[in-house]
């Protein structure tokens, strides 16, 4: 391997600010919302065919409402060695089933990228309060806590893979298998790219398009079997000049934070709002209503 341990346990450690940003053509039976839909929306878990869909301009998608998008990193109770910035990346276990619990309960249903791909799109209808759940950077308790959690509600989920720490034990985090990477995909999960260390995506050049890009998205394709198509920016943090390496590459939509989306490719900068640790369930109510 070409980088040594110690950068994967220093991505442990930059977990806690993992994915920290700086700060009209409609279907005949849907709504003009993301938040409204059809007898005939898909419900998670339905295929969607997407092969034959274009992608449509630009301000056309920016027209049509925001989807809410999660974005969850560990979720285990808080330690005393834990700060304050880290507890904000943290959702202690029983909090996250509450929230989870809410938004089953206020009549959310989680959608898959190929749902928000067709939506965003041609407006193709969706499940009645759609949203989407994403876990980023492997660890080990988004598959032995998140997904018999997600498991019980019938939902699903995009789980953002950081290649490097694959199987290893880390100093402040335990990170997934290849094998429990596969069984999440096999599930019905989709498998995003989330780059080999976290590397900065504003400041890639030269190999790192390989480095971050080709070789995370080789390898993940091998573990799952499925083309990668949807990829994070780690810390949230992007800049307009990558966009056209990842469509190079086959993504076909990338997710940042809370910032702006760029009005040329919006589809390349899909907002996320990070689910914070000191969140209730009310709190993370009212965000998402508040936020998209």
């Amino acid at each position: 391997m070409k980088y040594s341990f110690l950068t994967l346990i220093t991505a442990g450690v930059i977990l806690f600010a993992s994915c920290q940003s700086k700060s009209q053509t409609e279907n005949a039976t849907a709504k003009d919302s993301a938040g409204q839909t059809s007898k005939n929306a898909t419900s998670t878990g339905t295929p969607v065919d997407v092969s034959k869909i274009k992608v449509a301009d630009a301000k056309t998608i920016l027209a049509r409402k925001q989807v809410p998008i999660l974005c969850y990193h560990q979720v285990r109770n808080w330690k005393p060695t834990d700060g304050k910035v880290g507890k904000d990346y943290i959702v202690e276990i029983q909090n996250f089933k509450d929230q989870m619990k809410m938004l089953a309960d206020s009549g959310y249903h989680t959608i898959l990228p190929d749902q928000l791909y067709a939506y965003l799109n041609t407006g193709a209808a969706l499940p009645s309060k759609p949203i989407m759940l994403t876990f980023d950077d492997t660890d080990l308790d988004q598959f032995t806590i998140v997904r018999p959690t997600l498991d019980k509600l019938g939902y699903k989920a995009v789980y953002f893979i950081m290649t490097v720490s694959i199987g290893k034990k880390g100093k402040f985090v335990d990170y997934m298998s290849k094998e429990q990477i596969k069984q999440l995909a096999d599930e019905g999960n989709v498998i995003g790219s989330h780059t080999y260390d976290h590397k900065n995506f504003k400041k890639y050049a030269g190999k790192d398009w390989e480095e971050q890009l080709d070789k995370p998205t080789k390898k993940l394709e091998e573990i799952t079997g499925k083309k990668m198509t949807e990829f994070a920016y780690p810390f949230g943090l992007w800049n307009a000049e990558g966009i056209p390496e990842l469509k190079k590459r086959g993504f076909r939509m990338a997710y940042q934070l809370s910032t702006k989306r760029d009005e040329k490719d919006p589809l390349f900068t899909i907002r996320r709002i990070i689910a914070s640790g000191y969140w209730s369930p009310k709190t993370l109510s009212n965000s998402i209503k508040n936020s998209f």
